[in-house]
């Protein structure tokens, strides 16, 4: 079994924490996106968008192709697309307790 550092694990979680980096993630799932196409679909304001791009680079989960004068994003690999996916599955199952939970933070 693969071990990854628990530090590193955390910050890669983190990553996924955010309500916006969420819906980045969920627009640009099934193809690559500029930001004026992720903001309009999003309803973001730009610079608060360019700044969930940059944390999701950082963490990996993300990747930019340039493009003429455009930067295209996209998930970093099938593995993120299906880590989405996965993340889907599991909430169908315990959406209700997650709803209710009482313990959350944040």
């Amino acid at each position: 079994m693969l071990k990854v550092n628990l530090d590193t694990k955390i910050k890669f979680l983190h990553g996924l924490s955010h309500k916006t980096r969420i819906q980045i993630l969920e627009c640009i799932k099934d193809s690559e996106k500029t930001v004026s196409q992720i903001v309009e679909e999003i309803k973001g304001n730009q610079s608060n968008i360019s700044q969930h791009l940059a944390c999701l680079k950082g963490c990996g989960i993300i990747v930019g192709r340039q493009e003429g004068k455009y930067v295209y994003y996209g998930l970093r690999n099938q593995k993120m697309r299906d880590l989405l996916t996965t993340i889907d599955g599991v909430l169908e199952e315990v959406e209700n307790d997650v709803a209710c939970c009482e313990n959350h933070i944040g």
